[in-house]
């Protein structure tokens, strides 16, 4: 898979590793790349993005800690498959609303309330 949707932000204060690892996470959690799908090779995504092979290579190292890619020698680096990756990401979705919450003011219980609704809304 060679066309996927990143950019850098070379004015962003987010390191380039960071931005390229948060915007591969963002498409496995959206579904963009599931389980199996081939990410391209760290030389191949350096190239393209204009960045140094060190930088793409780290952030595929810590999307591998996370558990959402492997990497093996003759496959390459892939989205992995089990519910850990899914775990890892609802995690970070869940850590960034509470993130906004304190920073809203809103209290905990109707934070949990607008939760239990939405997932209300997606159930039905």
């Amino acid at each position: 898979m060679s066309n996927l949707d990143i950019t850098i932000d070379g004015a962003a204060a987010e390191a380039p590793y960071e931005q390229v690892r948060a915007q591969l996470e963002g498409l496995i959690a959206r579904g963009a790349l599931a389980e199996g799908d081939r990410l391209p090779t760290v030389r191949a995504l350096a190239g393209d993005l204009g960045l140094a092979v060190n930088t793409v290579a780290r952030a595929y190292k810590e999307l591998e800690a996370e558990g959402l890619v492997t990497t093996r020698r003759r496959a390459g680096t892939v989205v992995a498959g089990g519910g850990h990756a899914t775990d890892v990401a609802l995690h970070r979705s869940a850590a960034a609303y509470a993130a906004s919450v304190a920073r809203s003011g809103l209290s905990d219980s109707a934070a949990i309330d607008l939760v239990r609704a939405a997932l209300r809304e997606a159930r039905a």
